[in-house]
């Protein structure tokens, strides 16, 4: 397991998102209202990007930039087609004004 610094908390507003590569991985880590979230930036299903599209804030909802999957940020499950398979999510936590991602 690794801890990745994101960026201080100043540079991850509310309704922003920060991707981090590790890697081979790369993830979103996303500011819903204040609460942070990791997810994986891969639609699962075609394996593409997803947390460089579009998403909805307020719902918590990736929006795949290819086909319109919607993905929930805070468990990685699909909400929409053509996604059928979760992705995973990361746990994102704030130590002395720095956020944090861990990757397993």
């Amino acid at each position: 397991m690794a801890e990745i610094d994101v960026c201080p908390v100043e540079e991850l507003p509310p309704g922003s998102v920060k991707i981090v590569i590790a890697g081979s991985l790369a993830v979103g880590v996303y500011n819903l209202g204040g609460e942070y979230y990791g997810l994986e930036d891969r639609c699962s299903h075609d394996d593409g990007p997803l947390c460089e599209g579009d998403f909805e804030a307020e719902d918590g909802i990736a929006i795949c930039p290819r086909h319109g999957a919607n993905i929930d940020i805070r468990t990685g499950r699909p909400l929409t087609l053509p996604a059928t398979e979760p992705v995973d999510t990361f746990p994102v936590r704030v130590e002395d004004g720095v956020v944090k991602v861990t990757i397993a």
